[in-house]
């Protein structure tokens, strides 16, 4: 019986500090370069060797300014600002590559859909199929507030917003053009059959778009769709849209727990139980033998700032760890912000928030964290995938480039030996790469049958 395919995105930000909290400061890293096209190229480059599905670039929309009630301290420390825009650096990074996906986060709280679907058409064209698009709701009070709004808009209404957004979406990437729209007739100058071309006139509670899409249909039409959200809203939500799941966290059967429940839903929801990814956050410190993995931890948790790890912790939460007795038990706490970080340390027992703390201050927290041979590291792998279910990992880097350069030139051919990774890329779009039934959604995915429930009202 042939072994499952592991899939692997590295996960990364346009920005000094992502979730290696203060190892930009490390001698070996070379993080402050952010801001260069050849950082970008590199990094993509180094990617593309080892194979990788994808570059998934996580995003945010304002400041973390939870944490002590002030935006200083992620000012000080460089907590995910300053940050660049993520898209332009896509564009930038198509050009240097043949085959690596790009997953582009992007907010439908305070976008607009017809733009949104535009950009995507864009580099989905130019990338010959290679786009992905992670949606976000946005957990950032400071976000809403550089949007126009007063508050953070609450939890469950973002997710309204965005059920109506890709709706919209959808409507422009897979409805607003026939197939064969795009004639190309130069004898009679016409490109495009205008009775082809359609306008989607939608019109909702959030949006009222017009159309047509701007765009002719691009080789996948709508990009790979990820969400991250474990809330039981973000898992109906998961259910109905995503093609993959992002599912953090460091306790297997929490992982397992999400990745079951969203099937059922996406089951329910008609769609096949195969129908989504699902993919966990890791970290792996590697190397030839065992004393140097150990040398390179004891460097790693010599620059790791706690501090920036609360920082981002209670920004990503809403919820000020700083304001809280460390002696006081952690639990579910009500919260606007992003529920999937509130809960990560709920449901165990007799937990404080100084325990929080003590994890959050340990170089490798907060996701599936293994360090040691290649040997051990894909035994580890192995054994998470059995025990979760996942097909694959979102991989966090310690410091840039070299723990992906380790990843690719250590973890990756151990991977190939034991039959769990892909020794070459076929030619293909994102989407088929993932699952193996051509470019476009398949006809149970909610984005096929939304005219059909609009004409139906």
């Amino acid at each position: 019986m042939a072994k499952k395919q592991i899939h692997l995105n590295a996960f990364e930000m346009n920005t000094i500090n992502h979730l290696a909290h203060g190892l930009w400061t490390h001698p070996k890293d070379t993080r402050i370069q952010y801001k260069s096209p050849e950082y970008w190229i590199n990094l993509a480059q180094l990617l593309e060797k080892g194979l990788f599905d994808s570059l998934f670039l996580a995003d945010v929309a304002g400041v973390y300014d939870t944490y002590q009630n002030s935006q200083d301290p992620a000012i000080r420390r460089g907590m995910q600002v300053p940050i660049n825009d993520p898209a332009i650096n896509v564009g930038l990074m198509l050009g240097a590559t043949k085959h690596l996906g790009f997953a582009l986060s992007t907010t439908t709280s305070y976008e607009d859909p017809f733009n949104v679907a535009r950009r995507f058409s864009t580099l989905d064209h130019l990338s010959n199929g290679r786009v992905g698009w992670n949606v976000v709701t946005s957990a950032l009070e400071s976000a809403a507030k550089n949007h126009g709004h007063d508050e953070i808009i609450k939890h469950d209404q973002r997710y309204e917003i965005a059920e109506e957004f890709l709706d919209v979406c959808y409507k422009l990437w897979e409805h607003s053009w026939a197939e064969d729209a795009v004639v190309i007739d130069k004898a009679t100058y016409t490109y495009t059959a205008p009775d082809k071309v359609h306008k989607i006139n939608h019109e909702g509670i959030y949006f009222k778009v017009q159309g047509p899409h701007l765009c002719e249909p691009s080789k996948q039409r709508t990009p790979v769709i990820f969400q991250a959200g474990s809330s039981s809203t973000g898992q109906k939500f998961a259910a109905r849209h995503a093609e993959g799941v992002f599912v953090g966290g460091f306790n297997p059967e929490k992982i397992r727990n999400t990745v079951n429940s969203v099937k059922k839903l996406a089951i329910e929801a008609g769609r096949s139980e195969n129908a989504i990814k699902f993919f966990g956050s890791m970290m792996v410190i590697t190397g030839h033998t065992e004393a140097e993995v150990q040398e390179k931890l004891a460097s790693f948790q010599q620059y790791y700032l706690p501090e920036s790890s609360f920082i981002q912790f209670s920004g990503s939460s809403g919820i000020d760890i700083a304001a809280i007795d460390e002696q006081e038990q952690y639990a579910q706490r009500k919260t606007e912000g992003n529920q999937t970080t509130a809960s990560l340390y709920s449901g165990f027992k007799d937990i404080t928030v100084a325990d929080v703390k003590k994890d959050l201050s340990q170089f490798g927290s907060r996701t599936l964290f293994v360090a040691g041979t290649p040997e051990k590291v894909v035994d580890q792998i192995e054994q998470w995938i059995g025990e979760t279910d996942l097909d694959g990992f979102n991989v966090y880097q310690a410091i840039t480039p070299d723990t992906l350069k380790d990843f690719v030139e250590l973890i990756v051919p151990e991977l190939q030996k034991r039959g769990l990774y892909r020794t070459s890329y076929i030619d293909s779009s994102f989407r088929d790469r993932l699952f193996g039934q051509g470019d476009h959604l398949p006809q149970t995915h909610h984005a096929k049958q939304i005219n059909l429930e609009y004409e139906e009202l």
